[in-house]
């Protein structure tokens, strides 16, 4: 799985970074998903009266996402009787 991260400048002039965003093949089903969620994510931080400085997507995406779909997106792969 590939990461990317974002970052840009609010208003105040204060740096915010976005990290652990996975980059999705276009063809992917999941990757319209990803792109409105974290067009969603990024109004959700800049609509925050304190910022940090370091938010991660990954994080949001687990908060949101049903599990199934969460394990799909990442692909991670569970271990059955925690083996």
């Amino acid at each position: 799985m590939l990461w990317k991260s974002l970052e840009f400048t609010i208003d105040e002039g204060q740096k915010v970074k976005v990290i652990e965003i996975p980059v999705l093949e276009d063809d992917s089903t999941y990757h319209f998903m990803i792109r409105i969620k974290l067009e969603s994510y990024i109004r959700t931080i800049l609509s925050e009266k304190e910022q940090k400085q370091i938010y991660s997507f990954k994080e949001y995406l687990r908060k949101e996402l049903k599990w199934t779909d969460y394990c799909n997106v990442l692909k991670i792969e569970i271990l059955k009787n925690n083996a």
